[in-house]
C-alpha cells in the first residue's frame, strides 16, 4: 500500500492559524488575546528565517532535475506557503481591526493614528516625544535607483515616504512629476518603544500611537524641502538558518561570536509592503533591493505585530489573565535535603502547574553540601538571568567539580549560551562545547555524592523542556527526580560519551538515538501490533510537538492497519495523514491553550505492563537520528498512573483540542456532556491529589 504523508511546514501554518483563533475567543480577556496575536506573528517571523531558507537552498544549490527537487518541489510549496500566508494574514488583519481594537474601545483604550484628532496636550506631548527621544536616532535617505541603496536590516521596519520637491508649489502639478522615494527605520533598535501611550482624551480614553504613526506627524521634519504625498512600511525577513554543523569548538566559538552580524547579511526570504502601497512604487522598491517576485509578500499598514508582547496596558491587572500561582509539593516542600531525599524515592513534577523552584533548590543544595563532589548537567536554552547558571557557578566556587555540555547550536540561543559559557568558565566550571554533525537536545543533570562511609551515591534531574525557570512559566513539561541506580548509573556513562572518555555505551533503560531509541519505539509498537493480532488490547498514547520520520509514521501506519488503536496529541508539525484506509485507527488531537503543550510522552499498553517513556526528543529526523536526545522509562507504578490521568485529561479536553484533518484544518472538538478543559483540570487534579486549595 502506497502511504501518503502531509507537507511538514504547511502542517506548522495551520499550527500557526491555531494560535491565530485563541485571538478571536471572547472568552479570554483582551491582553491575553493581543497576546496570542504577537505569539502568531512572532512564530511566523521564525518560519520565515529558517524554514524557507531550506526550500530557497533547495532552489539555488540543485539543478530542477535532482531527486531531492523533484520530491519536494520546492518552488511550488513556497507559493503555496505564501499564499496560505496571505490568506491567514487576512483573517489576522480583520481580527485585529473588527475585534481587538473594538474591544479594547469598550475599554476605554484606543488606538489612536496619525490622521487622528489630537488635543492640544496630546499634539504638545506628541512634539516633544518626537524631538527628544525620536529625531535624534533617525537616518533618513533618499533612494536613487541603482546608486543609493541602504542595507535593509532583518526584522526592522522601514517607512517608504512618497514626495515631491518643494518648488513645485501647487500640489497638483506636483503629482504631475515624477515622485522622490525616501526611506527611514524605525529606532526600535535603540530601544524606543513601538507604542507611546498619551495623555488621556477629551471623554477619558486612554490613548495609544503606534511609533510609526508619531514619526509621520512630523515627517516634514524628516524630510525637510519636501512636499510629503504619502508613506507606506515595509520589512525583510532574511536567512537565519546557518550551517555551522560540521564545525568543531573555537572554530564554531568564532562563527557564534559574530552570528547576529551573519544573520543580518542573510539572504531575503521575504518582503512584507503594506497592501495599499502603489504599484509603481512597489515595482520600484522590488529593482532597488533586487527582490525576486516569490519574496513579496502583502500585508497591512503595520508589521512586526509580535511587539503586541510589550502593548501597554493603562488598566493592569485588568483586562489579564489572572495570575497562575504554581503549586508546591507536600513532600518536597518540608524535606530538608532533596539530594538524600531523592537517593531513594522518586518524584515527577509537572511544570507550570507545580513549582519549578524545586530543581533551582536540589541545584543549591548541591552547591553547598560537602559530601557533593561533582556536578554535571547540560545547557540548551536558559533564562536571560539564568537562576541555573548562578547555582552551577556558586557549586563551582564552592570547591565542586562541575561540568556543563553547552550546545551551542541551540537557534538563536547561540550568542546567548556562549555568553553563560565564558561566565562559567571564568567560575571555574568545565565547559564542554558542540560536537560536529550532532546537537545535544537531552536536558538532564547529576548530582554525585560521597556519604561518610565512601559510597558514591548519584541523583539525576531529567526533564522534556529546559533548564529554564522563565519558561517553566509558561511551558507544560516534566521533570523526574530519581536515585535509581539503573538510571544514574546509564546517565553517568551518557556524560561520559559527552567527554569522549567512551566512545560507545550499550544502554539498557535510557533510549539514546543511534544506539537503541528508534529500535525501542519500533519493539514497541510491534509488541502492539502483535497483540491487536490475537485480538487482546492494544493502545499507544503519544505526545509530542511535531511527528515527522516516515519510519516512524510508517511504523504507525502499519500498527492502525493491524488494529491498534493510537491516539497521538500533536502540537505543531504533523507529517502523518489521517482518515485514510492505513491510518482509520489513528486519532490525532491538537491543544493550544495560555500554557504550550511542550512535553514529549510515549505510553504503550503492552498487554497491561503500561511502558511509558518520557523525552526531550520528537519523532522528527533531526531527533532520532542528528541529535543526542535521552528518553527515559518510568518504572513508579504511581508516577505511571499520574502521567497516564494527566494523559487521559488532555484526550477528553473539549475546550482548546483540535483534530488534525487530512487536510490539516483544525478541526474544533464537540462540547458533548462534561466540558473539558484540560490544563484547567490538570491543575485541580494535581491540587487535589496534593490537597492544596
Amino acid at each position: 500500500m502506497r502511504y501518503q504523508y502531509l507537507n511538514r511546514d504547511i502542517s506548522w501554518l495551520y499550527f500557526n492559524h491555531r494560535v491565530l483563533e485563541e485571538a478571536k475567543d471572547e472568552s479570554l480577556p483582551i491582553y491575553e488575546r493581543l497576546n496570542f496575536l504577537a505569539i502568531y506573528s512572532n512564530n511566523l517571523e521564525e518560519f520565515y528565517r529558517v524554514r524557507l531558507s531550506y526550500y530557497r537552498r533547495l532552489i539555488r544549490d540543485l539543478s530542477p532535475d535532482h531527486p531531492k527537487n523533484k520530491a519536494v518541489k520546492p518552488a511550488e510549496t513556497i507559493l503555496i506557503i505564501n499564499e496560505l500566508v496571505g490568506k491567514f494574514q487576512n483573517e489576522f488583519t480583520d481580527v485585529f481591526q473588527n475585534t481587538i481594537i473594538p474591544e479594547l474601545e469598550k475599554n476605554s483604550i484606543r488606538i489612536l493614528e496619525q490622521k487622528s484628532k489630537f488635543t492640544d496636550a496630546q499634539a504638545r506631548f506628541i512634539r516633544n516625544v518626537f524631538n527628544a527621544n525620536i529625531l535624534p536616532f533617525l537616518q533618513p535617505v533618499i533612494l536613487v535607483k541603482n546608486r543609493v541603496k541602504p542595507f535593509l536590516r532583518t526584522g526592522q521596519i522601514y517607512i517608504v515616504v512618497n514626495m515631491f520637491l518643494k518648488p513645485y508649489a501647487s500640489f497638483k502639478a506636483v503629482r504631475k512629476r515624477r515622485p522622490i522615494y525616501g526611506l527611514v527605520k524605525l529606532p526600535t533598535d535603540h530601544g524606543i518603544s513601538r507604542f507611546i501611550q498619551l495623555p488621556k482624551d477629551g471623554q477619558g480614553n486612554y490613548c495609544i500611537l503606534f511609533l510609526e504613526d508619531i514619526m509621520m506627524s512630523h515627517v516634514q521634519d524628516i524630510f525637510p524641502g519636501y512636499i510629503i504625498d504619502s508613506w507606506y512600511s515595509i520589512k525583510m525577513t532574511r536567512d537565519a538558518d546557518l550551517d555551522y554543523e560540521e564545525h568543531e569548538s573555537e572554530e564554531l566559538i568564532d562563527i557564534i561570536s559574530n552570528i547576529a552580524t551573519t544573520r543580518q547579511l542573510g539572504r531575503p526570504n521575504r518582503f512584507q509592503y503594506d497592501f495599499s502601497m502603489p504599484a509603481r512604487l512597489l515595482h520600484y522598491i522590488s529593482k532597488t533591493f533586487e527582490l525576486d517576485v516569490e519574496d513579496l509578500v502583502q500585508a497591512s499598514k503595520y508589521h512586526n505585530f509580535r511587539d503586541f508582547f510589550t502593548f501597554p496596558n493603562p488598566k493592569s491587572p485588568e483586562l489579564e489573565s489572572e495570575p497562575h500561582h504554581p503549586l508546591s509539593h507536600p513532600v518536597l516542600h518540608g524535606t530538608r535535603s532533596l539530594i538524600r531525599f531523592f537517593e531513594n524515592n522518586e518524584i515527577m513534577l509537572h511544570f507550570p502547574y507545580q513549582s519549578y523552584a524545586y530543581f533551582i533548590k536540589f541545584l543549591t543544595e548541591a552547591a553547598y553540601d560537602d559530601s557533593v563532589s561533582e556536578i554535571k548537567a547540560t545547557q540548551y536554552r536558559v533564562a536571560d538571568n539564568s537562576a541555573v547558571v548562578k547555582a552551577l557557578i556558586l557549586a563551582a566556587q564552592n570547591g565542586k567539580k562541575v561540568t556543563v555540555f553547552v550546545e551551542l547550536k541551540a537557534r538563536f540561543d547561540e550568542e546567548n549560551n556562549l555568553r553563560f559559557a565564558h561566565e562559567m568558565k571564568r567560575a571555574g566550571i568545565a565547559i564542554i562545547y558542540s560536537m560536529p554533525r550532532l546537537k545535544v537536545h537531552t536536558k538532564v543533570a547529576l548530582v554525585s555524592r560521597i556519604t561518610s562511609q565512601g559510597e558514591k551515591k548519584l541523583t539525576a534531574f531529567l526533564a522534556t523542556g529546559n533548564f529554564n525557570e522563565k519558561t517553566a512559566e509558561t511551558y507544560c513539561d516534566h521533570g523526574f527526580f530519581t536515585g535509581d541506580p539503573q538510571l544514574t548509573h546509564e546517565l553517568e556513562a551518557l556524560f561520559d560519551i559527552f567527554e569522549r572518555t567512551i566512545s560507545h555505551y550499550t544502554f539498557q533503560h535510557l533510549l539514546v538515538p543511534n544506539n537503541n531509541m528508534v529500535q525501542r519505539f519500533e519493539e514497541l509498537i510491534r509488541q502492539e501490533i502483535s497483540n491487536a493480532q490475537k485480538n487482546e488490547k492494544a493502545y499507544i498514547i503519544l505526545k509530542m510537538n511535531a511527528l515527522e520520520d516516515p519510519y516512524m509514521i510508517n511504523l504507525l501506519y502499519e500498527a492502525s492497519t493491524a488494529g491498534v488503536s493510537i491516539d497521538i496529541i500533536v502540537r505543531g508539525a504533523c507529517c502523518l495523514k489521517p482518515n485514510q484506509p492505513y491510518s482509520k485507527n489513528i486519532r490525532l488531537i491538537r491543544i493550544v491553550d495560555h500554557f504550550l503543550e511542550h512535553a514529549r510522552v510515549f505510553y504503550f499498553y503492552a498487554g497491561g505492563k503500561q511502558h511509558i517513556y518520557l523525552s526531550s526528543a520528537d519523532w522528527m529526523r533531526r531527533n532520532l537520528y542528528r541529535r543526542i536526545e535521552c528518553a527515559f522509562p518510568i518504572y513508579d507504578e504511581d508516577i505511571k498512573k499520574e502521567l497516564l490521568d494527566i494523559l487521559y485529561i488532555q484526550l477528553a479536553d473539549n475546550v482548546k483540542a483540535s483534530y488534525i484533518s487530512e487536510d490539516m484544518n483544525n478541526v474544533r472538538v464537540p462540547q458533548k456532556g462534561k466540558i473539558v478543559h484540560s490544563q484547567k483540570e490538570i491543575y485541580k487534579y494535581l491540587s487535589k491529589k496534593y490537597q492544596q486549595t
